[in-house]
C-alpha cells in the first residue's frame, strides 16, 4: 500500500534542509526550517513536508538507530533522505509523473544532496557551526539559500529542474576522473608540482593539477580532491570559463541551448529569505543583513593577463579594489586555505596555501610572483606535452563497449564518453538504470549487515531489446557495462567482459 503525499502543490521537485534540534516547542516549528525549495511555497505546506519527513525519520530510527530512513516510495512521490550532519537533514521530494524521462536512481538523487552539502562545507564550514554561531538561524538560512539556489541553477531548464535521470546511469557523481599519462609526462608533472608547492616557501601546501576536465595529479586527501575537482569542473576549467556554464551542467541538460542563470532561478522562485523573519511564528531577528559569499555564481571567474584566475566573489580591498583571494576549508586538516588557480590553455594548476601561514593579500601576491618567475615555463612545457598525448573527448572510448568503472576506495571513476553513451537506445538505458538500482539495494543491505567485509557481486540481465546489462563488484571496485551488439548467449557477453577486464582493468573483474 503506497504512502500518499500530503502536499497538493504542483511543484515536481521540493528540496529542504532542517534541524531536528530546533523548533521542538509548540508554536516554534518554523524555526527548524533552514532551507526550502521552492521558497515561495506557503509556510504551511513547507511545514507539512518537513513534518512528514521528521515523522518518518523518528519512526525508522526505532528499528534502525544507526541507519534511519533513506528513501520512502509514496504513491505519487519519492522522498529521498540524507543526514548531512548529526540531526541536520536534507530531503528531496520528487514527483512521479507520466513524463517518460522521469526515471531516476534514488542513489543518484541522494548524491546530488551529498554534493551540494560537501561543496557548502568546503566554502562555508559545517551547517552546525553556522547554526551555533547565530542561533536565531538568520545567518545559516541566508547562506544556504543563495548557495543552494546557485547550485540548482545548473539543473534548470526554463522554470523546471532536470535532475539526473536514467540517461546518466553510466556516470558516478562524487568521484574524480583521471587522465592517464605516460611515465615521461608523469615525471614532468611531478617536477612541476614540486616547484609550484615550493613557491610558498617552507609552508606545507596542497595542489591539484588538471588537464581539460581530468585530474593529472593531486596531493589532497581523496575527499578534498573530489570537492575541489567538482568545483573546478563547475566553474574553473577552460570549458567552464569559455561557456559560462560548467561542462557537467551542459551534460546534465543534453543538447538544449536553454541555460538559465542563477539570477533567473532566484527570480522564478522569489527572493523570499525574509519570509521566515516576517512570519509571526519566527523569533524577531532584528537586523538580518548578512554578507554572503556566492562561489557558485555563473560567469564570475575570468583569466587574468598573468594567467591567474580572478574573481570578485570574495569581495575586494576597498583601498585599491584588488579582489580578495578565494578561500576554502579542507576536510582532512580542517584548515582554511587560500585558493590560487593558474591556467595555461588546457592546463589548470590549483595551489592551496594555509591562511595562517601568509601575510594576507601581500603574501599571496608574493607567492604569485614566485610562481610566475619559477614555474610558468615548466607549466608551458607540461601543457604542451599533455596536449600532444591527448586523445580528445573520446580518448577513453572502447569500441563496442559502453562502460563505467568505479574505484570506491579512491573515489575515482572512468566512463564511456557522453557522446558515445547517447548512441544507446532508451530501452537499454532504462533497463540499465534498474540494474543499478538493484546493485544499490544490495550495497545498502551489505552496509546494514555491519559485517565489515565487502561482498563480491555479479549481475547479468538480458533486456527486452536483447542488450546485455552487466554489473561486477569486487574488492571495492565496480564495473558496469551495456552491450547492445553482443551475441545472444550469456557466454559471449561474459567473454566480452573478461576481455575488457584483462585489457583495461588488470584482470580485477575476471572470474578466474
Amino acid at each position: 500500500m503506497g504512502l500518499k503525499s500530503e502536499n497538493g502543490a504542483s511543484e515536481a521537485v521540493k528540496l529542504c534542509v532542517f534541524d531536528l534540534r530546533r523548533g521542538q516547542t509548540e508554536g516554534q516549528e518554523l524555526d527548524k526550517i533552514l532551507f526550502f525549495y521552492p521558497a515561495d511555497l506557503p509556510l504551511s505546506a513547507q511545514l507539512s513536508v518537513i513534518g512528514l519527513s521528521e515523522g518518518l525519520i523518528t519512526f525508522t530510527r526505532i528499528f534502525s538507530p544507526e541507519a534511519p530512513c533513506e528513501v520512502i516510495e509514496a504513491e505519487v512521490h519519492s522522498h529521498v533522505f540524507y543526514e548531512a550532519e548529526p540531526d541536520i537533514w536534507m530531503v528531496m521530494v520528487v514527483e512521479k509523473d507520466k513524463d517518460s524521462e522521469a526515471i531516476w536512481r534514488i542513489d543518484a538523487l541522494r548524491k546530488v544532496l551529498e554534493e551540494v552539502h560537501s561543496l557548502f562545507v568546503m566554502f562555508h564550514g559545517s551547517i552546525r557551526t553556522l547554526v551555533d554561531k547565530e542561533p536565531t538561524g538568520g545567518l545559516i538560512r541566508t547562506h544556504l539559500y543563495y548557495f543552494i539556489m546557485d547550485f540548482l541553477s545548473d539543473f534548470s531548464i526554463g522554470k523546471k529542474l532536470q535532475l539526473p535521470n536514467f540517461r546518466e546511469s553510466l556516470k558516478e557523481r562524487g568521484t574524480i576522473q583521471m587522465l592517464t599519462v605516460g611515465r615521461e609526462a608523469a615525471i614532468e608533472v611531478q617536477s612541476l608540482v614540486r616547484v609550484l608547492e615550493s613557491c610558498a616557501g617552507s609552508t606545507h601546501c596542497y595542489s591539484l593539477t588538471m588537464f581539460q576536465d581530468l585530474v593529472v595529479s593531486s596531493s589532497l586527501s581523496p575527499i578534498d580532491a573530489v570537492r575541489l575537482f567538482t568545483y573546478a569542473v563547475l566553474r574553473l576549467t577552460p570549458l567552464a570559463l569559455s561557456s559560462g556554464v560548467s561542462s557537467w551542467s551542459s551534460s546534465r541538460k543534453g543538447n538544449t541551448s536553454c541555460n538559465t542563470s542563477a539570477g533567473a532561478v532566484l527570480a522564478n522562485s522569489g527572493l523570499v529569505v525574509d519570509q521566515y523573519y516576517n512570519s509571526p511564528d519566527a523569533s524577531a531577528l532584528g537586523s538580518h543583513s548578512y554578507p554572503v559569499v556566492r562561489p557558485l555564481q555563473h560567469a564570475k571567474w575570468s583569466k587574468g593577463k598573468d594567467g591567474f584566475l580572478v574573481t570578485d566573489i570574495w569581495g575586494a580591498d576597498v583601498n585599491n579594489l584588488v579582489p580578495t583571494s578565494p578561500t576554502i576549508w579542507l576536510h582532512q586538516t580542517e584548515e582554511k586555505m587560500y585558493l590560487l588557480a593558474y591556467q595555461h590553455r588546457g592546463l589548470t594548476m590549483i595551489l592551496l596555501i594555509p591562511v595562517s601561514s601568509v601575510n594576507g593579500e601581500q603574501g599571496i601576491a608574493m607567492v604569485k610572483q614566485q610562481i610566475l618567475e619559477n614555474a610558468s615555463l615548466k607549466m608551458f612545457k607540461v601543457e604542451e606535452k599533455l596536449s600532444r598525448g591527448w586523445g580528445g573527448e573520446n580518448a577513453y572510448h572502447v569500441s563496442g563497449y559502453r562502460y563505467l568503472l568505479v574505484d570506491g576506495d579512491r573515489y575515482i571513476s572512468r566512463a564511456s564518453p557522453p557522446g558515445k553513451v547517447t548512441t544507446l537506445t532508451k530501452e537499454s538505458l532504462i533497463a540499465f538504470c534498474k540494474l543499478r538500482e538493484e546493485v544499490d539495494s544490495e550495497k545498502s543491505r551489505a552496509k546494514c549487515d555491519n559485517s565489515g567485509c565487502e561482498k563480491d557481486l555479479e549481475l547479468s540481465i538480458r533486456a527486452k531489446n536483447n542488450a546485455w546489462l552487466i554489473a561486477r563488484l569486487t574488492r571495492g571496485k565496480e564495473l558496469y557495462m551495456v552491450l547492445e551488439k553482443a551475441n545472444e548467449t550469456l557466454l559471449y557477453a561474459s567473454d566480452a567482459v573478461e576481455k575488457f577486464s584483462e585489457r583495461y582493468c588488470n584482470g580485477v573483474f575476471s572470474l578466474d
